[in-house]
Parts: structure tokens; sequence; C-alpha cells
């Protein structure tokens, strides 16, 4: 098998079965750890309590090991009316320090369902100010159209297409993969 899948990493485990991916698949285990970004022109799309909180073609993605694609939206393509400052953080051994974002639409509301990075380290820069979301947190959100599947456990926020294949972290006995 061709990339990560060949190999396997020093103190990382596998799982005992990769799905081979089809032509226009990828493996979330061919990523890359240190994550690697990259833009999207592909259109990505978030909805809550009927509203459209951020739409766009400028959008980028982070790929790591093990992980469905995390998607980042440029700050102005996002309808900040709609989202409020949450407490707490979390660091990223990458990208920093994260800030989070709660959604209210119409009296419903989503705590923490989205986060940013005010500062990234160096290499995250270009996503700077830019939010992702959590798919199990928001009514919808869609890359090319297709509607995504939350990456499971509601702790890293993938999106899962058809485009990508796993088996994904973040299930039960998945933390040490």
């Amino acid at each position: 098998m061709p990339g990560a899948q060949a190999e396997l990493r020093a103190g990382q485990r596998m799982p005992p079965e990769i799905v081979v991916p089809r032509p226009g698949q990828e493996s979330v285990w061919d990523y890359p750890r240190p994550p690697r970004l990259e833009k999207v022109v592909q259109a990505l799309c978030v909805t809550f309590a009927g509203e459209t909180i951020a739409q766009t073609v400028r959008g980028y993605r982070v790929l790591e090991t093990s992980h469905p694609p995390v998607y980042y939206f440029p700050p102005d393509d996002v309808r900040w009316e709609f989202l409020l400052a949450a407490p707490g953080k979390s660091f990223c051994e990458f990208k920093g320090c994260a800030r989070y974002w709660s959604i209210e639409v119409k009296g419903e509301r989503s705590d923490k369902a989205a986060w940013s990075y005010p500062q990234p380290n160096h290499a995250y820069q270009p996503i700077r100010h830019h939010i992702a979301f959590y798919p199990s947190r928001v009514g919808a959100c869609s890359v090319g159209g297709e509607r995504v599947q939350a990456q499971p456990g509601d702790f890293y926020g993938g999106w899962i297409t058809s485009r990508v294949v796993g088996p994904f972290k973040g299930s039960p006995g998945t933390l040490g993969w």
C-alpha cells in the first residue's frame, strides 16, 4: 500500500484494517503528521436553524493522519452576527491555542460549535482568524454540495465525505492511533 499505510510511525498504533481508497478517494492514513494545510476551491457551507452561517469557495482544509479533513472559512465569509465568543481554550501542538464560538439563531443555540486560531503557529498563519465548525453541532455542513458526516467522537471536528476513507480516529478504542 502507498504512503503512510505501508509503514508504522514510531510510537503510533494503526487500526487492524485500513480501507483502500478507490479512484477519486483519499485515505486519512495517507495524510501527514504534522498536518498539511491546503486551499480548497470547492464550495463549503454551514447552516444552523435555517440560516446560512458560513459559505465560501476560499476555504482551507487541514489534513492529519487518521482524521477526516477539518475545513476553515475566511472571516469575511462568516456571518458574525450569529457567533458569540464562548468560554474556554484548547491547545494543538501544531496549530497553537484555539478559542471557541457558540452559534445563536432565532433563539436556538449551539455552544462551542466552532473554533478559530487567533495566533496560529507559523505554518498555519493562512488560517489565522478563520473559523472551523463541528458538523455535529450545526444543522448541516457541505463540501461541493455533498452533505458531510461528523467525525466520530465529536472531539476533532472532521468532515467526512464520500471522497475520504478511514477508519477515522474518534470512536471508542481509537485514541491510541
